[in-house]
């Protein structure tokens, strides 16, 4: 073997090495946001623990694709987001979130951040469905901020958006959830 080629190897193995640093610092970021998330929709610790570390396998075998995106979390999370629809539509069933105990944890958070707006959904039509029938990114939000109660910060980096956009679909799915309730949709408070 010539100085060369032990030169390419080197590169090579730091390469590689850096690449699972990259991917280790990205997996323990996340992991744990995406199994609450596939557990909520999912109704399983043990199937939602399954799906991640099955997503993570795949996101892992794909790493350099990835991170040539022009967002590699945002991409990450659709993976995610399919993977999850994936079992629901192979199991024909719907998300398992408005039965979920740790939905309860939304109603609280948004009766309390919106008591007077919000009061009446319970006795009308019910907050789980509604919040439930809200469109994806309106239902990531709400799910991510109300229900695991991650930062306006943290559920932006989750999602790969920016906070501004993570506000602004906080905001758009109280006005939905206000609209379907019959009720004036209060102001969007910081909450981070």
């Amino acid at each position: 073997m010539n100085h060369s080629e032990n030169g390419s190897r080197t590169r090579a193995a730091l390469r590689e090495r850096q690449r699972r640093m990259a991917f280790r610092a990205f997996h323990q970021q996340y992991r744990r946001a995406y199994v609450h998330y596939a557990a909520l929709q999912l109704g399983c610790p043990e199937v939602a623990d399954r799906v991640v570390n099955l997503v993570f396998v795949s996101l892992f075998r794909g790493w350099n694709r990835l991170m040539e995106e022009a967002n590699p979390a945002a991409s990450a999370w659709a993976h995610l987001k399919e993977a999850v629809d994936e079992v629901l539509i192979r199991e024909d069933r719907p998300s398992a979130l408005p039965e979920t105990a740790a939905f309860g944890k939304v109603r609280r958070a948004v009766i309390e951040d919106a008591r007077d707006e919000f009061a009446a959904m319970e006795s009308t039509v019910g907050l789980y469905p509604a919040i439930a029938r809200l469109p994806a990114r309106q239902f990531d939000t709400v799910v991510l901020h109300y229900v695991l109660r991650y930062s306006t910060a943290k559920t932006a980096r989750i999602m790969g958006i920016d906070e501004a956009t993570v506000r602004s679909h906080r905001q758009h799915a109280k006005e939905r959830l206000a609209q379907e309730m019959g009720i004036e949709p209060g102001p969007d408070r910081d909450e981070n």
